[in-house]
């Protein structure tokens, strides 16, 4: 019998697009899609299922369809998109909470791979030049959604306790960009006027969305349990991507970086948070080699080379 996977977050792009990618594996029977919402695009080949993760009703769809292997996508970045910061971190922490709990109580469930960020590590200037998966963060995230994911692998790392026949995968990625994807830091690059702050340069990694959609699927397939820096290699330093960028850059103190990002911001999507402005500040980068070597896999894209995808997509001088 072939395997049935559950990925949460279907109707977001990320989500959707493993979906599609997962429903091509001839050893998988079966890709559920849950979402509070339907997908936008056509999804051939998934059962979706509209279901709230903050609901026990996750349960019931994990044990009727005896599910194996959960992907958790559903995490939001944006509390514009799940409409406040109330009701983001409600989703993103009780709507975990929930789904772990609903694993825990199916016995059919042998997998669990969890979409995390790199975010979890903070951004300050007393960051290492690398951080490794064992290093604990100088400059813990205060709020948002790096907070949010915080208190997610804490829940991750004690489902993984109580259920040790579990293979836990944990990917804390870089920022995603590509042609496809829309992120916060997609919006910033695509402002007509680029603000930064004054007197810092940040150091910037990116991985590709069919690179991590590749880690995603590897996990699922492998069960490999563990967490995992995911990024692709080089870096950028802010500077040299707005270059890229062909747009105006604005230099202003701490202070004015708020008020004047949220000003132009033009899709909605940028917050400037304080763990933003932090990081476009410092910056952050991530020692890979263990994700390399544990999943026999190495990025398409090097960190300049998605940046340049993106850029692509937007048809963007380079400079």
């Amino acid at each position: 019998m072939g395997r049935v996977v559950l990925i949460t977050g279907v109707s977001r792009y990320l989500g959707g697009q493993l979906a599609r990618i997962l429903s091509q594996v001839p050893t998988i029977d079966q890709v559920i899609g849950v979402d509070v919402v339907p997908p936008t695009v056509n999804l051939p080949g998934i059962t979706f299922v509209r279901a709230d993760i903050r609901s026990p009703v996750i349960a019931k769809v994990l044990g009727e369809s005896g599910v194996d292997t959960v992907v958790h996508m559903g995490v939001i970045a944006t509390p514009r998109q799940a409409g406040g910061r109330a009701i983001m971190k409600e989703i993103n922490v009780i709507g975990t909470m929930q789904l772990l709990a609903a694993c825990q109580g199916t016995p059919s469930v042998k997998a669990l791979v969890v979409k995390s960020t790199a975010s979890v590590y903070g951004s300050g200037p007393k960051d290492p030049a690398m951080f490794t998966e064992e290093m604990q963060p100088r400059h813990a995230p205060r709020s948002g959604w790096a907070k949010d994911s915080v208190e997610v692998e804490g829940y991750v790392r004690g489902f993984a306790r109580r259920r040790p026949d579990v293979a836990v995968t944990t990917l804390r990625f870089a920022n995603f960009i590509g042609p496809g994807i829309d992120t916060a830091m997609t919006t910033y690059f695509s402002l007509p006027v680029i603000p930064t702050v004054l007197g810092f340069d940040a150091r910037l990694q990116f991985i590709h969305e069919d690179d991590g959609l590749e880690f995603v699927k590897r996990a699922v397939l492998g069960s490999i349990p563990g967490t995992f820096n995911v990024a692709g290699s080089g870096i950028l330093m802010l500077s040299q991507a707005i270059r890229r960028t062909g747009h105006r850059r604005v230099t202003l103190p701490e202070f004015l970086f708020t008020p004047f990002g949220r000003s132009i911001s033009r899709a909605g999507l940028i917050d400037f948070t304080t763990e933003q402005v932090r990081f476009l500040t410092y910056g952050r980068v991530l020692e890979t080699s263990l994700v390399a070597r544990t999943f026999g896999y190495e990025p398409m894209y090097s960190t300049p080379q998605a940046f340049a995808s993106f850029l692509a997509r937007h048809e963007v001088s380079v400079a």
